[in-house]
């Protein structure tokens, strides 16, 4: 049996040729030595810094232990490990990988907030700050990427998602929503991707009411998206892609008077569209008979709505579904948008493009995106954004690790290949040590990564 109130104890000794022993002290020891290149990664982007200018201080200067941003980054960091919620701090306290990180002293230092003082925190935040932080996580992720582009992006593409933040409790603003069958909120996710990059990078994250449809908010997310756009890549052609919950006439006239705006958006089956595809899912009908199989065929019609000032254009993918065993079943889709090209190669090499947000959403989920658990709605708004902020360093870290096995891997797998490692601080009169693993599956790939975040190999 192991005594692990000791600082030393015996380990296994008959499982060894020599008796191994554990050393524990917390004072010097971190699960989370790979830590340290979110710190190199929030330099690339100064996004803590840019959050915190957010931010208006109320509190007495003489009774503050812990600084707006100290509390920010505090929170961004851990979320980013692992640690989603404010009662963490309470085994994160003194972990001195983690007071680095908020540029304290690693042994001596302060020990971090604890969960009351973060709590606070979070409730404090009002609504004009959480909209000023918004705009600040997409100035630092376009002004990043125009960094890196040089400005010369020939296209951006935007993808618009809302996603399910399950509640369970007293909060503000939560709903029933049949859709989802449970209480909850319905936070957009806004991304934006370059030219042919297969990443997509989160720019916006908003939570919303329960029982919110899809285009609520919409307009005024791709407006402040667009400006910004505009102003990093002058001449850029952009381009957005939504789902079938944002064809409502104010967004579809937004976007048809933007100029140099391309745009797809999935629209609902009704009557009128499906006779319109009547002919191609006959010939859809007679190909799949044939083969035996699931075949679509792709036409395009124009389409005005009662509500539409005019025609638009809409491409039709007429598809029969036929499984093993199953009868036939017709699943036509609908896609309306204002590019020329040909329908076929609109739906595949474009429209169904954006289904890998999904990826994205569910590496946010992973981090804890729907922990929005705090009775107050703008306090959950918050968490929303902290979140938001934590996932745009993990991405930081993946666009780091571009020629290396990490290059795709989702933001669960960075973290236990990259951050979580052992490691032992030291602290001398002259510098601070991080002594790291020397030998891990995955040590080449850190190396390349720190040292193109900054990292110094003397």
């Amino acid at each position: 049996m192991i005594d692990f109130t000791t600082t030393q104890c015996l380990l296994f000794p008959k499982m060894f040729a020599k008796p191994a022993v554990m050393q524990f002290d917390h004072r010097q020891g971190s699960s989370d030595g790979g830590a340290v290149l979110l710190k190199g990664a929030d330099r690339s982007y100064g996004l803590i810094a840019g959050l915190a200018g957010c931010l208006e201080d109320g509190r007495q200067a003489g009774k503050v232990d812990h600084s707006l941003q100290q509390l920010l980054a505090q929170r961004v960091f851990s979320i980013a490990c692992g640690y989603p919620d404010c009662n963490d701090s309470a085994r994160l306290g003194a972990d001195p990988v983690h007071k680095m990180l908020l540029d304290r002293d690693p042994v001596t230092g302060l020990d971090l907030a604890s969960q009351a003082t973060l709590s606070r925190f979070e409730n404090a935040v009002g609504a004009k700050e959480l909209y000023c932080m918004g705009e600040s996580i997409a100035l630092s992720v376009m002004e990043r990427h125009a960094k890196r582009l040089r400005g010369r992006a020939r296209l951006v593409t935007i993808d618009l998602d809302p996603t399910n933040a399950a509640t369970h409790g007293a909060q503000q603003l939560t709903f029933f929503n049949g859709h989802y069958d449970n209480w909850c909120y319905l936070p957009v996710l806004g991304f934006v991707s370059f030219d042919e990059e297969a990443e997509q990078y989160l720019c916006a994250a908003v939570l919303r009411p329960g029982n919110a449809t899809a285009h609520v908010g919409a307009v005024g997310i791709l407006r402040r998206l667009l400006l910004m756009i505009r102003s990093f890549f002058p001449t850029v052609r952009i381009r957005v892609r939504l789902d079938g919950g944002f064809a409502h006439p104010d967004l579809l006239n937004f976007l048809d008077a933007e100029p140099k705006l391309e745009y797809m958006v999935a629209m609902a089956s009704n009557a009128v569209l499906e006779r319109k595809a009547k002919q191609a899912m006959q010939y859809a009908r007679s190909i799949a008979t044939m083969t035996g199989g699931t075949e679509h065929v792709y036409h395009d019609a124009n389409y005005a709505a009662g509500s539409w000032p005019r025609e638009r254009r809409v491409i039709i993918k007429a598809e029969v579904v036929w499984g093993p065993g199953k009868e036939p079943k017709d699943n036509p889709r609908f896609v309306i948008t204002n590019m020329k090209q040909s329908p076929q190669w609109l739906y595949e090499k474009v429209y169904c493009q954006r289904g890998d947000i999904e990826n994205r959403i569910k590496e946010l989920h992973e981090l804890h995106i729907d922990r929005t658990s705090c009775t107050r709605f703008w306090a959950n708004q918050f968490r929303v954004l902290l979140t938001a902020a934590a996932y745009v360093l993990m991405q930081e870290l993946r666009l780091r690790a571009a020629g290396t096995h990490c290059a795709r891997a989702q933001v669960w797998t960075l973290r236990e290949r990259f951050l979580k490692l052992g490691a032992r601080v030291v602290v001398s009169a002259r510098r601070i040590v991080l002594h790291l693993p020397a030998c891990f599956p995955f040590l080449d790939d850190f190396r390349k990564v720190a040292l193109a975040l900054g990292a110094s190999t003397a």
